[in-house]
C-alpha cells in the first residue's frame, strides 16, 4: 500500500465523508507511542504525528515504522481499516532532519 510514499496519511473521515469520533482520536492514537525525553517532557514519536489537513484531523505515519516496529505499523493500518478511515499517500521524500537551529 502506497509503496512509493515515505508517509501514509490516515484521515479522520470515512468513505461517506463522516468525521471519525471522538474528536481527539489522532492525539490518543499518537499518544500510544509518546515518550518522555531527557527534558522530562512528553513528545510524540517521530514516526507518528497528528495533523490537520484542510480542516480534517489526520495522523501521518512514517513508513520507516514498518521496518522499525512492524507490530505497531500493522496496528495502525488495522485501526484505520477497522474504522473504515480513508488513507492516502503522504510525502514521497523523507523529511529533512532538524539540525536544532
Amino acid at each position: 500500500m502506497f509503496e512509493d510514499a515515505a508517509e501514509i496519511v490516515i484521515q479522520g473521515v470515512n468513505a461517506n465523508g463522516e468525521k471519525f469520533r471522538p474528536s481527539d482520536w489522532a492525539d490518543r492514537l499518537c499518544g500510544m507511542m509518546s515518550v518522555f525525553g531527557e527534558d522530562r517532557q512528553l513528545s510524540y514519536s517521530p514516526y507518528l504525528k497528528p495533523v490537520i489537513v484542510e480542516g480534517t484531523t489526520c495522523v501521518v505515519v512514517d513508513r520507516d515504522l514498518e521496518t522499525l516496529d512492524a507490530a505497531a505499523f500493522r496496528f495502525l493500518m488495522t485501526f484505520a481499516s477497522d474504522n473504515e478511515l480513508l488513507m492516502r499517500p503522504g510525502r514521497k521524500l523523507r523529511r529533512p532532519e532538524s539540525d536544532g537551529t
